[in-house]
C-alpha cells in the first residue's frame, strides 16, 4: 500500500468545517470532530426552518387581516370567502400589506367582500 499525506487537503478540509461553524459555543467551533457534527446539525436545521418559515410568515398574515377584517365588522373566513365569491384575487400576503399600508383600501375589499356575502345592501 502506498502512503498517503493528507497535510494540505486535511487543512483545508478542516479550515472548511471551522469556518462555518464560527460562532458555534465551546469546542463546536475549534475542534474539527464536534465542529463538524455541529455543522451538520445547523445545516440541517435552516434547511428545515427555511421550509417553516413559508408557513410562519402565511399565519402572521392571517393573523393581520383577521384583526382588519373585524376592525371593518367581518370575520377572517367570512372576508376570505366573500373575496373568493367575488372573484377577487388578492393573495393573502398583498392583503395584509393592505391592511397595514392602506386600511382605506382594505376596508373596501372588506366592503365588497361583504356585498357579495349579502350583509349589505345593495348600491344601485
Amino acid at each position: 500500500m502506498t502512503r498517503i499525506k493528507r497535510g494540505v487537503v486535511r487543512r483545508r478540509r478542516h479550515k472548511k468545517i471551522l469556518s462555518q461553524t464560527k460562532g458555534h459555543k465551546g469546542g463546536r467551533h475549534t475542534l474539527v470532530r464536534q465542529a463538524r457534527e455541529s455543522m451538520i446539525h445547523a445545516l440541517s436545521y435552516s434547511y428545515a426552518h427555511r421550509r417553516e418559515k413559508k408557513g410562519d410568515m402565511r399565519r402572521l398574515w392571517n393573523v393581520r387581516i383577521n384583526a382588519a377584517a373585524r376592525a371593518n365588522g367581518i370575520s377572517y373566513s367570512r372576508l376570505i370567502h366573500g373575496l373568493k365569491l367575488g372573484g377577487v384575487e388578492v393573495n393573502r400576503k398583498m392583503l395584509a400589506e393592505l391592511s397595514i399600508r392602506d386600511p382605506d383600501g382594505f376596508s373596501h375589499i372588506a366592503a365588497q367582500a361583504k356585498q357579495r356575502l349579502g350583509l349589505l345592501p345593495d348600491a344601485a
